[in-house]
């Protein structure tokens, strides 16, 4: 039993089992950055397609490609991606006309070297938080790109994830991973998992007969967790009370012209029964409803993300839609590493796609595998524990930072609003950090953790975006602090000038490497 671990079972493909697989090909297989020598098989229902939806990434996704081998060109001509720098969040403080603020992903200019709440508060005190230190939402806002025709593959000017169509992005890796990374690719059901004497799993059977013998199997099989839930029963860790979205409304549209506008963030708009996403492909949008079952039913949902799409779309294209349900039960698994079994993606947790945290779940689970990829099974138990500890801690982290986003509201009228209000459904986690907070902004004392999940500017752009009071000592007028704030200021007004004229339209970006990748590849993408 503590032979070496060379063969991986990937369980399900969609964006989790393909990235995984490209990952672990890609620095552990036989033709890896490690030489390594792990072969890995990746078992996929031909039944079961990807819920392509449109996804958001973080900054991390454009890492993750360069490693696996994509070209940055490539993938955003097959996938339709475009630059997300961000989260627009419409409506979510009081619902007010001018009830708007950015989440950028770039932190705020002088963060590590002056108290950026304070100087706010004593500077900029008539700009709203993301503005004063900060040139990416005023950028967002004319959607300029992050960056320029000439800048090279995963560079940027403003860092930026991607949206892009969730089944391209399966289907491009998929096929990279097979034909350059050397990964098997199984279609076929499983019908039996063969355990040895200890609970391991030792084989998967497939309806056709083969059986699929391995060393380490990862889970990717989505909400039906054939591994996880099936066959262990791992327990999952319900966090309805918190989190209160079940459920979800999800539609295509197309553009109303071919030249319009694509955003530079995920627009999320408040509504009385919920929040919608909104997101830009460079040929459609991917648009959807988040809600809770308890306080609207389906039939009220799919009326509000119509009223939702006439506002922005012709009459005719807005009947034409066809609305998509999903229902989800938020939490996750309390054990992610059972036996030689490791879930990932939806089989290891979920919850409502607010700040984009699924895919890069998926990324650190899988780059801590890599980093610390087991040697035998005992060494395979130790890891284990490990992995179980920090995504546990990753998880509790991911639910604070989203509850927070809803816990101080200023929705009176709404019940869906005010039931998130209610402390009785904050984590104590979050109530003492609430608590810090009224005398203290949130810094990096608060956020531990090598590779915490949100930073503490993320906390600093969500929690003055909804108008909290922190009552913070003053500066002094002479203070040192507030001559460099001073300089960075007058700095940023520069940038923001030179950015403004220098980056092109998100658009007319994407145009350009459309036309630059098919020229250079002969693509008729």
């Amino acid at each position: 039993m503590n032979a070496p671990i060379q063969q991986v079972m990937i369980v399900g493909g969609g964006t989790a089992g393909w990235l995984c697989a490209g990952m672990l090909a890609a620095k552990l297989g036989k033709q890896g950055e490690r030489h390594r020598g792990v072969e890995i098989t990746l078992i996929e229902s031909p039944d079961v397609s990807t819920i392509g939806v449109g996804e958001g990434s973080w900054p991390s996704l454009r890492d993750t490609l360069r490693e696996i081998g994509l070209s940055e060109s490539a993938f955003i001509t097959h996938c339709q991606a475009s630059f997300k720098q961000g989260s627009t969040f419409v409506g979510w403080r009081d619902g007010s006309e001018h009830d708007r603020y950015h989440h950028p992903f770039t932190n705020p200019a002088g963060y590590t070297e002056i108290d950026v709440h304070a100087c706010w508060q004593a500077l900029h005190s008539n700009k709203p938080y993301d503005r004063a230190f900060s040139v990416q939402p005023e950028l967002c806002e004319q959607h300029k790109a992050p960056k320029q025709l000439a800048t090279p593959d995963y560079a940027y000017v403003l860092n930026y994830g991607y949206h892009f169509d969730a089944t391209r992005l399966a289907e491009m890796v998929s096929d990279h991973c097979v034909n350059q990374l050397g990964v098997r690719h199984v279609q076929a059901h499983i019908e039996h998992v063969v355990s040895h004497h200890n609970g391991d799993i030792k084989a998967l059977t497939t309806q056709c007969g083969q059986t699929l013998e391995g060393d380490l199997f990862i889970d990717c099989s989505g909400q039906s967790a054939l591994l996880a839930g099936q066959h262990y029963n791992v327990p999952w860790n319900s966090v309805k009370d918190i989190l209160l979205n079940d459920s979800a409304m999800a539609v295509q549209v197309p553009y109303h012209e071919q030249d319009n506008t694509i955003a530079s963030t995920t627009l999320a708009t408040a509504h009385p029964q919920g929040w919608s996403w909104d997101i830009g492909l460079q040929h459609r949008r991917g648009v959807g409803m988040v809600y809770s079952s308890d306080f609207a039913s389906a039939e009220d949902i799919e009326q509000s993300l119509k009223q939702y799409l006439t506002k922005r779309l012709p009459h005719d294209v807005v009947e034409q839609a066809t609305c998509r349900q999903l229902k989800f039960s938020p939490g996750y698994r309390s054990e992610f590493w059972t036996h030689n079994c490791l879930s990932l993606g939806m089989a290891s947790g979920f919850i409502e796609p607010l700040e984009a945290s699924a895919v890069a779940m998926v990324e650190l689970g899988v780059r801590m595998l890599c980093e610390q990829f087991p040697q035998n099974r005992d060494h395979m138990r130790i890891l284990a524990a490990r992995y179980n500890e920090r995504f546990a801690y990753r998880w509790a982290r991911v639910i604070d930072f989203v509850k927070l986003h809803y816990a101080i509201n200023q929705r009176t009228n709404d019940a869906y609003w005010n039931a998130h209000r209610d402390p009785a459904t904050w984590p104590d986690s979050l109530k003492s950090l609430l608590s810090l907070w009224q005398y203290q902004p949130p810094s990096r004392y608060d956020v531990v953790q090598n590779e915490e999940i949100f930073p503490s500017a993320s906390y600093q752009f969500v929690l003055y975006g909804m108008g909290f009071k922190t009552e913070s000592p003053a500066l002094a007028d002479s203070s040192d602090m507030l001559k460099r704030a001073g300089a960075i200021s007058q700095k940023l007004q520069a940038t923001l000038m030179q950015f403004g004229q220098g980056l092109p339209d998100n658009r007319a970006l994407l145009n350009a490497i459309r036309e630059r990748h098919k020229h250079s590849s002969g693509a008729t993408l």
